[in-house]
């Protein structure tokens, strides 16, 4: 929300502040209530296929504009790095230096995805029924990942490409207010109106397209698994996530959201181990299944097969025979 406020704020003037943000809240909230009221194919799956088109062309506008080979040198280094490093990372726990970097990044990111995976994961489920297990993983492991490190490259490279080269400071900028810090590396690229209107537009419909999956899943686990809740239940739900971000906001900013992150993401790490071994009995029991039908399958085959070279062979003497007899 901050950097919505922030974009407001370089392009017209307004103040940032916690009021301006709440107001913010409160309109994010009400484009989030409609779309759930629409449903999900008449409100969140347009929405989110408009917000896709969108954030695609900004970033291809943006790789264009920006320094295009420094971009893409810049890819195919930093893929090398993480995953020449992704072990190391994963293991490291900060134990000889004595800072916090590590609980207010890794530590905070993991509780952040772990508390939205409920939500995202049911709702994924939801819109891929029908999808293979590698239709899955394709689409919603691979695919994004990729995508995440393009959409990071091409806008952290034309960042750092902007720092060294003096083009601007933006260094200073996120020492001061790291939410203005995306407007400022758009200023520096052609048509920067028109790009930080963009910017604002993406991260808002991303605000609203968050709070819509939240707010289904909530709707679908209260209504018992009913895939149309009642309307006034979903707006219930899409108001009282509006109401709960404006509470945190007022009651102490991104450091309350931070601690209520890792707060919910403990608990939820546990159930998702159990649902992980689940999921794996699961898949085991289905394809003994599969395999018991395909089995049974070939066994009926081969026995239809037999019974049909048999039924030919009797009716072949039957017909040798009464020609015998004439």
């Amino acid at each position: 929300m901050a950097q919505v406020n922030a974009g407001l704020n370089y392009l017209f003037g307004i103040n940032i502040n916690t009021t301006v943000q709440i107001i913010l809240i409160t309109i994010i909230t009400g484009f989030a209530t409609t779309s759930v009221v629409l449903g999900l194919d008449g409100g969140v799956k347009r929405l989110s296929e408009i917000n896709m088109i969108l954030a695609g062309v900004f970033l291809i506008f943006v790789l264009i504009a920006g320094p295009t080979v420094y971009i893409l040198s810049g890819f195919s280094q930093n893929l090398g790095f993480y995953l020449s490093n992704l072990m190391e990372m994963s293991l490291w726990t900060e134990t000889f230096k004595g800072t916090n970097w590590q609980g207010g990044w890794t530590i905070f990111y993991w509780a952040w995805w772990i508390s939205w995976s409920p939500f995202v994961g049911m709702f994924i489920a939801r819109i891929s029924k029908g999808r293979t297990v590698r239709e899955f993983i394709l689409g919603v492991m691979i695919i994004p990942t990729l995508l995440s490190f393009i959409w990071m490259s091409t806008f952290g490279g034309t960042a750092i490409f902007q720092q060294m080269n003096g083009v601007a400071d933006l260094v200073s900028v996120v020492k001061s207010d790291i939410s203005l810090a995306l407007f400022a590396m758009l200023k520096n690229l052609p048509w920067e109106q028109v790009l930080c209107t963009v910017g604002i537009i993406l991260v808002t419909v991303f605000f609203v397209t968050s709070s819509d999956s939240g707010s289904l899943v909530v709707d679908h686990l209260i209504s018992g698994g009913k895939l149309d809740s009642p309307v006034p239940q979903r707006i219930f739900w899409a108001v009282m996530e509006g109401v709960v971000a404006a509470t945190l906001l007022m009651g102490g900013g991104l450091q309350a959201l931070q601690t209520a992150a890792v707060i919910t993401g403990l608990p939820f790490a546990i159930i998702i181990l159990l649902m992980l071994y689940s999921l794996n009995v699961g898949l085991k029991k289905e394809y003994e299944i599969e395999e018991i039908v395909r089995k049974k399958v070939i066994q009926v085959r081969h026995e239809h097969q037999i019974n049909t070279v048999i039924e030919k062979i009797v009716n072949d003497d039957a017909l040798n025979n009464s020609e015998d007899k004439q």
